[in-house]
């Protein structure tokens, strides 16, 4: 007799094989999500630090002593820390993304899936910190984007 067609056994037997493979891969990939969007964070804020401390040395040569204000530091949501990258951040409330809270007090959000990581912007020393908020996760992400 000739056969044609897989046998219902064996089409079963690839659907759990499969099933089994979903369920150790799916949870792989989100994990994935999370740890690139902390990379994505830790780069950005690099990149931030380090063009508020550039900036700063122009400000020196120039004879100027002062670290650039909050509201010249970014000059709206739409555009994040125009006054001193090259390619301001777009704003945006979504993962992996910034948004600023209150440029005026020189607060910004990263969010990290559904975490608000709150940095600061110290005018009077130049410094870019993240806030602990006693919340627990936002304090973990805090950590893992700075550290």
């Amino acid at each position: 007799m000739k056969k044609n067609a897989f046998t219902m056994i064996e089409l079963i037997f690839v659907i759990v094989v499969l099933g089994i493979l979903a369920a150790i891969a799916i949870p792989k990939f989100a994990a994935t999500r999370t740890d690139a969007e902390i990379s994505k964070g830790r780069s950005d804020v690099a990149s931030i630090r380090s063009a508020i401390i550039s900036e700063r040395q122009s400000r020196l040569i120039k004879g100027e002593t002062d670290f650039i204000d909050n509201d010249t530091l970014s000059s709206g949501s739409d555009k994040l820390f125009d006054g001193v990258l090259m390619y301001s951040i777009v704003g945006k409330d979504a993962s992996g993304h910034w948004r600023a809270k209150s440029i005026s007090d020189g607060e910004y959000y990263f969010k990290i899936g559904d975490t608000d990581v709150l940095f600061k912007y110290d005018s009077s020393n130049g410094t870019f910190t993240c806030k602990d908020q006693n919340s627990g996760q936002a304090d973990s992400y805090c950590s893992k984007l700075v550290d």
